[in-house]
């Protein structure tokens, strides 16, 4: 019987026994009105780990992002981010259209932006201008191959955000992937942004969810934007129990994923059909072909391996829990083998 692994993203997973367990079990009520214990529970808790005050649970991180966005700008203001965030690029133009807001785009390398390429694009008060109101930052870089803002690269921007009276969001898609890769503290998060968005449903393996957190008078606002966006859940406990069980226990072995992830990268880089392999720090592995990407898409799927190609010339590889190593085994050969 054949193997079949999907690398496509670390999205696809699905819920372990544990964690489905923990959902059957979950103590839920009218989340709409304040009464999910286990929502409850579960915005505390993410707020505690990244030294926050509060925190709203959301079905997406595309809502996190655009809710957080919304609630630290006004129309005719004017965000920096790095060209290939994914609040721009991913987002289906939300920051437009839920904002009325522009977009102040930087090449950063892989993704990583500085305090000195952010301060010459912050905009003076000019009629002529919109106003500089927000710096959003990525952690990790989906289109950078999974690279990492240390805290060490994020407080010079904290410092600038405060001096210029900026608010500063982290849109944290896999930043857990991130604080493994570091070693840095998430409590220490706290200091340093106005908003955080912490999702649960790539790395952590939770089915569906991410968690925005802030200071609490920036919540209750939020809350009323997720409302306005439809996204107020009723008897959201099962999908939050879900969360809570991936914080306990499913945290810890993303080093799993990054081992696996630099694997498959020493792999490709001696291939000659292999131009190119960005360096790996976390689960996603970025390299170049010299044919284009789809006849080597079509090789992999014909030996069970699903990836995806995010240029005519680049293939992305994500790994997560639902990848073991016989699995990476596999692929390893097959790789060798085209």
């Amino acid at each position: 019987m054949q193997l079949t692994v999907d690398l496509r993203s670390d999205t696809v997973t699905k819920p372990t026994p544990g964690m489905l367990e923990a959902m059957w079990s979950a103590k839920v009520g009218d989340d709409v009105f304040g009464e999910d214990e286990t929502v409850n529970e579960l915005e505390q808790k993410v707020a505690a780990i990244f030294g926050m005050e509060a925190g709203l649970f959301c079905p997406s991180g595309t809502m996190t992002n655009q809710i957080a966005i919304k609630c630290f700008t006004q129309p005719l203001d004017e965000l920096i981010a790095d060209q290939t965030a994914h609040v721009y690029r991913y987002e289906g133009g939300g920051i437009a259209f839920n904002s009325g807001v522009s977009t102040r785009l930087l090449n950063g390398y892989r993704g990583i932006i500085t305090a000195e390429m952010i301060e010459p694009e912050i905009n003076a008060e000019n009629i002529h201008y919109p106003h500089t109101s927000l710096v959003v930052l990525e952690n990790t870089v989906n289109k950078g191959g999974g690279s990492c803002y240390s805290l060490h690269d994020i407080k010079p921007i904290a410092t600038l955000c405060q001096t210029k009276n900026l608010k500063l969001h982290l849109d944290g898609a896999r930043i857990f992937n991130a604080l493994t890769h570091t070693g840095d503290k998430a409590a220490d998060y706290g200091r340093y942004f106005n908003g955080i968005s912490v999702c649960l449903s790539k790395g952590l393996g939770a089915p569906v969810g991410s968690v925005l957190l802030a200071d609490a008078e920036t919540i209750k606002y939020a809350r009323r934007i997720r409302k306005v966006l439809g996204g107020g859940m009723r008897q959201a406990g099962f999908l939050a129990a879900a969360g809570i069980y991936a914080l306990d226990h499913q945290v810890e072995r993303l080093k799993i994923d990054h081992a696996h992830a630099r694997i498959l990268a020493d792999e490709l880089r001696p291939l000659p059909w292999v131009s190119s392999v960005i360096p790996v720090e976390t689960n996603i592995v970025l390299f170049d072909t010299v044919e284009p990407a789809s006849a080597i898409l079509a090789k992999l799927a014909a030996q069970g391996i699903k990836a995806v190609d995010t240029a005519k010339h680049r293939i992305r590889l994500v790994t997560h829990l639902d990848v073991h190593a016989e699995q990476i085994e596999h692929v390893v050969k097959v790789l060798r083998s085209i």
